[in-house]
């Protein structure tokens, strides 16, 4: 058995996979760069090394530092996670020629499968049924458009060495497909370093299965049964689970010995992923379930694997990696009970899920789950890694109790003044569609408005969060105007107030206690003596901001009182500036200036958090103002484009 374990990554699958090696006996060393140098990892480690500044390309991605540091520490072996370099083939060669053990498969499998074109016809070769489509070398735009008009729209543009969701776009018709094409090839360079795409028909009714499977170096391939991601945003997972809803014996057969062929191919040795796309516009049934592609790693939504099978998962690669036979036989293996799993991003689903950074003043997760993290009360979270800070996972005897728990669970997320997915999660989990398991890779998409609905908060929490920023110790108790909110909003409190931080905040003895309320320029006065104490749900008081959280019957709401008021949306000002809403760097420029504009159109695509983000026109009106080009650099704040509106 190994002795120590070098972890060549960040965040929480770094704690996942020390917290496994610690428990096994091995010494653990963590790698960081300038933004992690207080991270959780760093700090559960045994030893940690830092490896270059934050931009990863400059440290995560430099396999010369990871492998260095690894010799200085006297480390046995290297573990990449996911993500980062963990299906780079070089990188696992170079691994094994400094004479460390590879925690991972062997660079040729990764070879094999890492591109997406050569192994979909690896798989033909093999028996495996693959997505109609076109994989050729021709790449160029004439020859792809010819192609995609060929299978028949919609068709999926995917980047040829892509993951993640990543240098993917669905595209409607011929007319959408070049700039289409140009964006999901810009994404994929940067993200990958290869812009070529393969083609392949849009499936209407889709579902993503995806079967676990493992390989030992004595030539024994198992499967662990099958997870169902169906539930995406942008191609992003959201909520996985397992095992797949509607999945009968029959089929669970049929695509778990497809992905074992799969995964025997190409001689594969440790945890990998045979992910499939199937048409369930008539249920899952075997002869509708294709492949797509294998990831040659541990995946993020492995614990849902582990919580059914009773298995631990980074444990069977140690003793993989370790020269040992399997832990299990596949006649040793069995689905226990249900297991679902959400994925805690930092960001905004009111404005368009934009990423939200800053430090997490607050950050409370709930009890009654299994909690994956990487960051604790205080921590940042930057604009140099992808959003996501934590993954809850329930588990059940059946579907209803998992989904039931998780639902829960995501409601009693407590995190500020970085926003969160955890409401947006909330609701999804609860929507019909989701609880009698009719679910497609759209289902987000067709429910999206329902699922980011904000509330307005009623009289008694409008008088929550005056009330508390008044009795705050920064502000103490005044009479005066102190909230100004969201558009239109403005509330006034009169007379004086006690709070009482153990139940709650009470009125004062004095006969008038009245909130006057100015909503959309109508006014009202709340008599506070006639709706009694004032007890939200929670809340909190942050600096110069009160949050009041209302328990509903689907998800809670949780509302910011700040004490100006700000814009209403990230990225746009109310004289038409767009400001860049992160730092980043602009991936392509739409306009000129005095180009005519319409609402909606784009303007501008910002690159940051490994994700595009476009910025479009927030009313018709002509470009007054373009100081970037593509290619530049911007930080947060600072202007992109300004619209004059036309008159």
């Amino acid at each position: 058995m190994l002795k120590s374990l070098l972890i060549a990554n960040r965040g929480e699958i770094a704690c996942r996979i020390i917290r496994t090696a610690c428990a096994m006996g091995l010494r653990t060393i963590a790698v960081y760069s300038d933004a992690d140098s207080n991270a959780l990892h760093v700090r559960q480690a045994d030893e940690a090394v830092h490896i270059g500044p934050s931009p990863a390309r400059e440290s995560y991605l430099v396999g010369e530092k990871i492998i260095a540091a690894a010799k200085a520490t006297g480390a046995e072996a290297i573990h990449p996670g996911y993500g980062f370099l963990s299906e780079n083939a070089e990188f696992a060669e170079a691994v094994l020629a400094a004479g460390l053990v590879w925690v991972g498969p062997k660079p040729d499998s990764i070879r094999a499968m890492g591109l997406k074109d050569a192994a979909k016809t690896r798989m033909i070769a093999a028996g495996v049924p693959v997505t109609p489509g076109y994989l050729g070398e021709d790449q160029s735009p004439e020859r792809l458009q010819a192609e995609a008009d060929a299978i028949g729209y919609p068709v999926l543009i995917k980047a040829v060495a892509g993951g993640g969701g990543k240098g993917m776009r669905r595209v409607e018709s011929a007319a959408e497909f070049a700039d289409a094409l140009a964006s999901c090839k810009r994404e994929a360079a940067s993200s990958f370093g290869d812009d070529r795409v393969l083609l392949e028909k849009y499936i209407l009714s889709p579902r993503h299965i995806e079967v676990q499977v493992f390989g030992d170096t004595h030539g024994n391939v198992v499967h662990l049964f099958e997870r169902d991601c169906s539930l995406q945003r942008r191609h992003q997972k959201v909520i996985e689970e397992a095992p797949a809803p509607g999945m009968d014996a029959e089929t669970r057969e049929a695509i778990c010995a497809a992905a074992v062929r799969a995964a025997k191919a190409v001689d594969y040795v440790g945890a990998g992923t045979i992910e499939f796309i199937a048409d369930a516009s008539e249920g899952l049934r075997a002869d509708r379930i294709w492949f797509m592609e294998m990831n040659t790693r541990l995946q993020v939504e492995h614990p849902v694997t582990e919580e059914i099978t009773g298995q631990d998962l980074v444990e069977w690669q140690l003793r993989v990696a370790s020269g040992e036979p399997l832990p299990k036989r596949q006649e040793e293996l069995a689905i226990n009970g249900w297991a679902m799993e959400a994925r805690l991003y930092a960001e905004d689903p009111a404005k368009g899920f934009l990423p939200s950074i800053g430090t997490l003043e607050y950050f409370m997760l709930p009890h009654g789950a299994r909690i994956e993290t990487g960051v604790t009360e205080g921590a940042s979270v930057s604009a140099f890694y992808d959003p996501m800070i934590a993954k809850l996972i329930t588990t059940g005897h059946d579907r209803t109790e998992a989904r039931m728990q998780l639902a829960d669970v995501c409601k009693d997320v407590r995190v500020q003044p970085v926003r969160t997915n955890a409401e947006f999660m909330a609701r999804l989990l609860q929507t019909p569609e989701f609880a009698d398991g009719l679910i497609d890779t759209g289902l987000i998409e067709r429910k999206l408005d329902s699922l980011i609905e904000r509330e307005v908060p009623d009289a008694r929490l409008l008088s929550a969060g005056a009330l508390l920023l008044l009795a705050s110790p920064e502000k103490g108790v005044a009479e005066q105007p102190v909230l100004s909110g969201r558009g239109n909003r403005e509330w006034v409190v009169s007379s004086g107030t006690r709070w009482n931080p153990l139940f709650g905040f009470r009125l004062n003895a004095a006969p008038h206690h009245t909130v006057r309320i100015a909503v959309d320029g109508k006014t009202t006065d709340i008599d506070l003596d006639a709706t009694g104490p004032v007890e939200p749900h929670r809340y909190d008081i942050d600096g110069d901001s009160v949050w009041v959280q209302a328990e509903e019957s689907n998800a809670p709401h949780r509302f910011a009182f700040p004490a100006s008021a700000g814009a209403e949306s990230i990225g746009t000002a109310a004289d038409g500036a767009l400001l860049a809403p992160m730092p980043g760097r602009i991936t392509a420029v739409d306009v000129a200036p005095g180009a005519q504009v319409t609402k909606g159109q784009r303007l501008v695509t910002l690159e940051a958090m490994k994700m595009e983000h476009a910025l479009t026109a927030p009313f018709d009106g002509t470009v007054a103002e373009l100081p970037v080009t593509a290619g530049g650099q911007v930080t947060e704040g600072s202007l992109l484009v300004r619209v004059e509106k036309a008159a």
